[in-house]
């Protein structure tokens, strides 16, 4: 029995999700507003962690930002003897500033650190940040399950795991060699996050019904595009099973009354069989929920599309990128606009939404390429689209060269694609946010566009519900931006 007063619980983790920035200005994010995600890697991470024995809580900070207090609570009552730190770039630094805090109100607790961010900065995150004692790389289930049955000794025979030696080295064992059977893995402890489902969101018009929330059916992806990062999954590809993904759906149904899904997975359809088996599943005995999902244009045809559609998937989102051939031949294998929006026309003839995905700033990014890229994507039977600021992150191909490609301005706490880090030869800031802001303009003052949205009176009334309880904050962010739409064109 743990005596509270002075010893640590050593079969006790606190995970936690950072929110990334100051607490004050969450109640001001666009991105927020519009989406918040449950941190579905911890939830997996508890439910494992619980199976193995140990006790796992998860705190979740992008949900919940005045998160701080809470913290120190949990530490004073429960006493871990680790925390757990999941974070992007963008969220790292406040994952430190937390660790700071973590360290200083509970004395001997040990900090892991894991997610993209430290997979691809690896030994580097020990040399220059004294708070992290352990960077979790690559996947964590196995790995912390290991690293927390070591304790206080050395994890010296613990694959995917750096840490300081006895003489203050940093020692890294080396990716696992051995990888997980998903449909072996529980499904992640969704109960852990307080106020699931209603605390996450899906993007406005993004779905038909609410609760709603995100699972994932796969990790990883076979292709290798410049502007992924591949740290934690490599190039490996793996998923469950039709028969795991269909409990998976019926048990978030019965306990959570989950009405709709988006998978978020990046090639939901890469293995056809297992997409036929799962939809025929959702056929024969109805769950009535529906679905969105990923896909890459290679690996969808009109009769798979035709049985998601009667399966009740609402809506496919596809990687364009950008509409500009030659740009996208640099960054992208199977660099085929033709074929993708033959792919597109038939989605949208299946009757299934089509949601395009795609950046501006890439390296090579011109004016011209960024015409020809809203030619193509308004030429097409688009319903709703997402335009990101490229940002090179660390981990993926193109970072190792791109002070090479433009200027880069690497402050990690910016680096959530919403502001141009990077700005490529022959552009300038300024004026990729203003051809940015006219791309978004264009899209959303297209007639077809417009009576979509007026559709989701019927079909997303929860969308449009939300989207006028938070009227006014979208109006002062357009109004924030509308200078950099009117450039005399």
């Amino acid at each position: 029995m743990t005596d509270k007063n002075n010893q640590l619980d050593q079969k006790r983790i606190l995970l936690i999700h950072p929110l990334g920035y100051r607490k004050e200005a969450a109640g001001h994010d666009i991105s927020r507003m519009a989406n918040i995600m449950p941190p579905l890697g911890l939830a997996g991470i508890a439910a494992y962690l619980e199976r193995e024995g140990f006790a796992a809580d998860i705190i979740d900070c992008y949900a919940h930002p005045d998160s701080d207090a809470l913290i120190l609570d949990y530490l004073r009552e429960k006493r871990p003897a680790f925390t757990g730190f999941s974070c992007t770039t963008s969220s790292f630094l406040d994952g430190v500033r937390i660790a700071e805090l973590v360290k200083a109100e509970l004395a001997g607790v040990r900090t892991v650190f894991g997610g993209v961010h430290v997979s691809a900065m690896q030994e580097k995150v020990l040399d220059d940040f004294p708070v992290v004692d352990f960077v979790v790389v690559g996947e964590g289930e196995e790995t912390l399950t290991e690293l927390l049955r070591a304790g206080n000794s050395e994890p010296a025979g613990v694959e995917g795991v750096i840490f300081r030696d006895g003489n203050g080295a940093v020692v890294y064992n080396g990716y696992r060699q051995t990888r997980l059977e998903l449909d072996s893995l529980p499904f992640p402890a969704y109960e852990k996050l307080a106020g699931y489902p209603d605390a996450y969101m899906l993007p406005i018009f993004n779905y038909p019904k609410a609760p709603n929330t995100s699972c994932i059916s796969s990790r990883g992806c076979p292709y290798a595009c410049s502007y992924c990062d591949r740290s934690v999954f490599r190039r490996n590809f793996r998923y469950n099973s039709a028969e795991y993904l269909y409990g998976h759906l019926r048990y978030l149904k019965e306990k959570f009354g989950i009405r709709h899904i988006n998978f978020y997975d990046d090639q939901f359809t890469f293995n056809r069989e297992r997409v036929v088996d799962f939809t025929t599943m959702m056929i024969e005995q109805p769950l009535g929920m529906t679905f969105n999902c990923a896909v890459r244009a290679e690996h969808i045809d009109f009769e798979l599309l035709k049985l998601m559609k009667k399966a009740g998937c609402w809506m496919i989102s596809l990687g364009i990128e950008t509409g500009d051939p030659d740009l996208l031949a640099q960054h992208r294998q199977n660099a085929d606009l033709d074929m993708l929006a033959e792919k597109i026309r038939l989605i949208s003839k299946a009757g299934i939404r089509v949601k395009g995905l795609l950046m501006m700033g890439l390296p090579g990014e011109t004016e011209s390429s960024i015409r020809k890229s809203m030619d193509y994507v308004f030429s097409l039977p688009i319903d709703d689209f997402n335009l990101a600021k490229f940002t090179p992150f660390p981990g993926s191909p193109i970072y190792r060269n791109i002070h090479e490609l433009g200027e880069f301005e690497e402050d990690w706490e910016k680096m959530d694609c919403m502001s141009f880090r990077f700005i490529p030869h022959g552009m300038s800031r300024e004026r990729l946010e203003e051809l940015f802001i006219r791309y978004y303009k264009s899209h959303y003052q297209r007639p077809k566009v417009i009576l979509g949205y007026v559709a989701m009176l019927w079909k997303s009334p929860d969308s449009w519900r939300r989207f006028i309880a938070n009227f006014f904050d979208f109006i002062k962010f357009a109004r924030s931006n509308k200078r950099l739409g009117s450039d005399g064109e």
